[in-house]
This record gives structure tokens, sequence and C-alpha cells, in this order.
């Protein structure tokens, strides 16, 4: 009796789905990077532009202090990417690394390139509906009497 009732109740549970095989679609990884831990994401309140982006800072070149309204994630393609912070920290991200860079007027940042290679980084952009993707900041003085 215990059996046949078992075998009646797998009649009720639905079949395993079985993959179907795609077609007609290709997908290329156009960078990957290893964050160093536990990423936090966080999407603005309300609408959120989301913007991929190819960003390519020449040697010795930088992005200028600015903000961000939303988070952005980030993948360093190639070079590596010196970002200084409104604490004056510093952090370096090499080729095949990621980052978040949090939103905020309190988390001014610079990203320079100290090499002698171009940085490319591939940027995607968490934005509040119709935010610029960056806001111009003052510098932060990171002097020696700091």
């Amino acid at each position: 009796m215990a059996l046949v009732g078992c075998v009646a109740a797998l009649g009720l549970v639905p079949s395993a789905a079985v993959a179907t095989p795609g077609s007609g679609v290709s997908g290329t990884v156009l960078a990957k990077g290893t964050s160093a831990g536990k990423l936090k994401v966080r999407t603005p309140d309300g609408r959120t532009d989301v913007t991929f982006r190819t960003i390519t800072v020449e040697p010795g070149g930088s992005t200028g202090w600015h903000t961000h309204r939303g988070q952005l994630i980030a993948v360093v393609k190639s070079g590596t990417l010196t970002r200084t912070l409104d604490d004056c920290s510093v952090e370096v991200t090499p080729a095949g690394s990621s980052f978040i860079e949090p939103s905020g007027a309190d988390h001014r940042h610079i990203g320079r390139n100290l090499g002698t290679e171009p940085v490319v980084l591939w940027v995607t952009y968490l934005l509040p509906e119709g935010s610029e993707l960056s806001d111009d900041a003052e510098a932060v003085d990171c002097g020696a009497g700091r």
C-alpha cells in the first residue's frame, strides 16, 4: 500500500525540466575581473539608468577629482589604475581585478595611470535616472602636512 502511495505521489510531482539548446545566440566576454572581497551593490531609489562604458586612461593621464550619484562596478581590463580616495588612501587595481566605486559627494576620488601602457576599464554605472555619469569635485589636499 505504501509503495502504491509513493508511486501515485510521483505522478503529481512535475518532471524535471529538460534544457533546450540555444540557437542563433553568441556571446563574447569583454573583460573579467575578480574583486578583493564581497561586492556590496546598491541601486538608487526609484528608476535606475544602467550604462556600460569603456574608459581608456593614457599613461600619465587622470580622471580628475569627481563623484558619482550612484555606484559603479568596474573591471580593469588592462594596465593598472591607481585611485586616490577622499581620505587620501590609495588603491592600486591591476588588470584582472574589479572594484566598486561608492556613490555620493562624500566619496571623491581620482583615477590615475602611473604606468607605461593605457589603462582600459569596463564600467557599469547604476545611476538615478537622468544623472550625469560623474560630477566634478574639488581636489583633496593630500599634502605632507595633512
